[in-house]
């Protein structure tokens, strides 16, 4: 700086002392101007250039870090939509396996609902056969016991004499047992037809007796 406030200044005394005119300054104006432009200089280089250097590093420095911001917020959403595709995609697989087990369960019931069905109707079937049976045996053992009353005291009416009543039970009871083995058919009654027979044998000959 002090180079050039001399350069100036021998500028302006050659141009005094050669040709001096009125389009240039004085040599003093020159001195002061050279001084305050030293000052001015000084002043901004001093003061002025570091706090905008500052100002300028500083800006610098914050569109720098928005930038690394920015480059870490697209890496981080580009993170999360990985993370949400691949959710998603779990999602998916967990859905579909929720259904495959709904449907295995709803077979499995159903299968279970069918046998316990199947097994409720076996059993319902099993006792109504044991009651059609016993109600068989009921109506049969009914019948014996009636059938042989009525049977001793129409023989007894008929031939007019007392019977032999356990020998006519008898009778009666292998009639029943032999209804009862062979059902309504045409050898039942016709057993039952010979053994009526039978029954009333012993008695027939025995009305050829003479009374009087």
């Amino acid at each position: 700086m002090v180079t050039l406030i001399s350069t100036i200044v021998l500028i302006a005394q050659e141009a005094e002392e050669n040709d001096p005119s009125d389009l240039l300054p004085a040599i003093q104006e020159l001195v002061w101007g050279a001084i305050a432009f030293a000052v001015l200089f000084f002043f901004m280089l001093k003061f002025v250039m570091p706090r905008l250097n500052q100002t300028l590093e500083a800006r610098r420095e914050k569109i720098q870090g928005e930038m690394e911001r920015a480059e870490q917020a697209r890496r981080q959403a580009d993170q999360e939509l990985a993370e949400y595709r691949s959710q998603l995609a779990g999602a998916r697989d967990e859905g579909n396996r929720i259904i495959e087990e709904a449907r295995q369960t709803a077979e499995s019931m159903r299968r279970d609902m069918a046998a316990k069905a199947e097994q409720e109707n076996q059993a319902v079937l099993a006792r109504a056969q044991e009651e059609i049976r016993a109600e068989r045996d009921r109506v049969f053992q009914e019948l014996k016991g009636q059938v042989g009353e009525l049977s001793l005291a129409l023989a007894g009416r008929v031939v007019g004499e007392s019977l032999d009543r356990e020998r006519h039970s008898r009778i009666v009871d292998d009639y029943i047992e032999e209804l009862a083995t062979l059902g309504p058919s045409g050898d039942g009654r016709g057993s039952g037809q010979g053994s009526a027979g039978d029954g009333g044998e012993e008695p027939t000959r025995g009305s050829g007796t003479p009374e009087g």
